[in-house]
């Protein structure tokens, strides 16, 4: 009698992944070396030849970084795996951010001389902020300086995980030829030219640092999980297979970090760091099922091709074949022709085709199930964060956080006949990226254009000019301040009394106004006796809310404050949640037009990279520009500097570095808040 085997879920063999990393780690150059071994591609594609399959995009390779998430799709040893490599520099963590929202797990990408850099930090930290399970790759082994061990002790010290280190470097430097597998005992060695691997022995002069090393793993891991612990306490030693399965679990739970190493440039333990992700990193059906709400009411979809639609669309882009919004299929299925129901705009919508996506080429698809990854063409009304579920099993999913921006420039057409296409293709801007927005300045009429960082909007606006031909005047940039208050009012009173026929409006609050510590507005409410019923106490919150975006000192908006009602009182037939409403709008405006209050700017760390022989000249640079130095430390040949600094004082940095350093200097930077714009405190008027 035939036995049938049981049958396995293909979810199983899917994994949706992305590679995470500060600027210049070689996030890009470990994508297009998974690429040529999977046989995507029959060449390596260089970052520095502009021949990337990822960044296709033309500022791309002008510019050498990687500026949009690009997805991918390979496989590797039976496992599909949906790729997204996404942006390094700070300017574009947005991107990064609804990348990680429909993301499964993840390879943080870290350089093996510099260790945790500044960016490497701030996706770690949204990687954390999603419950991502991550490995981690320390690339550039075969660079002068680079240590393993340093840059491990970096992760434990700056991100504060438990790195559990599985490899061990088979020479240093430019001698770096392969890596000792210290779970399976075994060295994996490269040759020159083709790059094929080679499995061999451990070398003898290796087997005493690698039997050590394995024993770190063991008790790192034993420590960590039960299971490993019972086999160690019992064995006094893990088999690979326990220590395997552990590694997979602490992964999973973010216990615990695989750390993998090589170089990607030379293609040098590209392989193992496939194997890791297969071995290691969840597939869909290990993930919790996704929840979302609708009506208030919390449902949850798990990853099965049979159950009601749920996708979350996490980027739109305009190309040359229409109108692509990338999707996150949670639940259910997709074909071509479907109708599905957009719960944001709360209309239906047509799948037109449904895409598989090779960075900018696209092979078209039938249907498209859940845990997959993929484009449609057809819809209208998905923006970034938009849920899309079948029509007759509505949910809402919670959409990416999208930052506020801090830098602003004004935009005009050159050519008063360009100005409707300018229009236009802003509009087109801000519907494919949330973290660009678009106003009119109500003083001056101005087009204002704000984002995340100089360089964020300098490659709007030359995305702009390339796609339209619309040449751009761009006014200097502004940075996005806000006010606070440091010394509030007791018992400020407001009465809003209108009378003009009809109906009247009446309300009388009485509003205490304080700092508070931490950024935002909190609201509460100490009347007693029902002298402001609760939903008119509801209505002077959100008035005093709208008050919020008009500050006393430049209009800008205000945080960090608490107001309190303390009591008020009502008319018998004039008083009305609207009124009540404009009376917390008014009241809150005039009260903080009594307080002591100060303006705030946006202030970012930053890390220097210089020459020792230019050390002076940047620090000087640094303080003239109000900048307070946190920190330095000296490397071989060079210095590393950090600083707080204004981001005003920053605009033209780039180009003031360069002249003092003769070319060799570099930075970063990524916002850490606001502080005080020196000049005093506006006092009550």
């Amino acid at each position: 009698m035939r036995t049938e085997r049981p049958r396995v879920n293909p979810l199983t063999a899917v994994r949706n992944l992305g590679i995470l990393a500060h600027v210049d780690a070689g996030k890009t150059t470990v994508t297009e070396r998974f690429l040529h071994l999977t046989g995507i591609t029959h060449k390596r594609g260089e970052v520095h030849d502009g021949t990337t399959v990822t960044d296709f995009d033309p500022q791309e390779r002008d510019r050498g970084i990687t500026i949009f998430a690009a997805a991918v799709t390979c496989a590797w040893d039976g496992h599909r795996l949906n790729l997204i490599d996404t942006p390094g520099h700070v300017d574009f963590a947005d991107e990064v951010e609804r990348s990680l929202r429909v993301l499964d797990g993840a390879i943080a990408v870290f350089d093996a001389v510099a260790g945790v850099e500044p960016q490497s930090e701030s996706v770690w930290r949204q990687a954390d902020r999603y419950g991502v399970p991550r490995i981690a790759f320390v690339n550039k082994l075969d660079r002068a300086g680079a240590d393993l061990d340093t840059a491990v002790a970096s992760i434990r010290e700056r991100l504060h995980p438990a790195p559990l280190v599985a490899q061990l470097p088979i020479g240093t430097e430019d001698g770096f030829t392969g890596v000792v597998d210290l779970l399976r005992m075994r060295a994996l060695v490269w040759a020159d030219g083709d790059g094929a691997m080679t499995e061999l022995p451990v070398p003898d002069a290796l087997l005493e640092e690698a039997r050590r090393r394995r024993r770190l793993l063991e008790e790192a891991v034993a420590e960590l999980h039960p299971v490993a612990l019972e086999e160690f306490y019992a064995e006094s030693a893990l088999s690979a297979e326990t220590l395997g399965t552990a590694l997979r679990d602490l992964t999973r739970t973010g216990d615990g970090v695989v750390v993998l190493c090589g170089s990607a440039y030379r293609n040098r333990g590209i392989e193992p760091l496939l194997d890791a992700v297969v071995a290691y990193l969840p597939s869909p059906l290990d993930v919790p099922p996704v929840r979302g709400t609708y009506e208030g009411v919390e449902q949850e979809r798990r990853a099965d091709p049979q159950v009601p639609l749920a996708a979350l669309a996490f980027k739109v882009s305009a190309t040359a074949t229409g109108r692509l919004t990338y999707l996150r299929i949670y639940s259910g299925t997709i074909e071509k022709g479907d109708t599905v129901w957009d719960s944001g705009a709360r209309r239906t919508e047509r799948i037109g085709r449904i895409l598989r996506v090779q960075a900018d080429r696209h092979e078209r698809l039938d249907r498209a199930v859940a845990g997959d990854i993929v484009a449609v063409v057809g819809l209208t009304s998905a923006r970034a964060g938009s849920t899309l579920c079948a029509p007759g099993a509505p949910l809402v999913l919670e959409p990416p956080t999208v930052a506020d921006p801090v830098v602003s420039v004004a935009v005009e057409a050159r050519r008063s006949t360009d100005t409707d296409r300018l229009t236009s293709a802003l509009a087109r801007l801000a519907e494919e990226d949330p973290s660009l927005v678009v106003r009119t300045d109500s003083e001056t009429g101005q087009t204002v254009l704000s984002g995340m960082g100089e360089l964020h909007l300098e490659v709007a606006v030359e995305k702009i000019r390339l796609a339209t031909g619309v040449e751009v005047d761009v006014g200097r940039p502004r940075v996005a301040h806000r006010e606070t208050v440091v010394r509030g009012v007791s018992g400020f009173v407001f009465r809003h009394v209108k009378q003009d026929g009809g109906a009247g409006q009446f309300a009388h609050v009485v509003l205490d106004v304080e700092p508070l510590d931490d950024p935002g507005f909190e609201f509460r409410s100490t009347v007693v006796g029902g002298r402001v019923p609760q939903e008119y106490v509801r209505s002077v919150e959100a008035g005093c809310r709208d008050a919020l975006t008009d500050g006393p000192i430049g209009g800008f908006p205000v945080t960090g404050l608490r107001v309190t009602l303390t009591d008020g009182s009502t008319h018998v037939k004039d008083s009305s949640e609207q009124a009540f409403r404009t009376a917390g709008r008014l009241g809150l405006r005039d009260a903080l037009r009594a307080c002591a209050t100060v303006l705030l700017e946006p202030v970012v760390e930053v890390t220097v990279t210089v020459p020792q022989d230019a050390f002076g000249a940047v620090l000087g640079d640094l303080s003239a520009r109000r900048g307070h130095v946190t920190g330095s430390t000296t490397r071989p040949g060079s210095a590393l500097v950090t600083a707080t600094v204004p981001l005003s004082e920053l605009f033209g940095y780039a180009t003031r570095l360069r002249s003092r350093t003769q070319g060799r200097g570099t930075f970063t930077a990524r916002p850490t808040g606001y502080a005080r714009v020196p000049g005093g405190v506006v006092t009550a008027r």
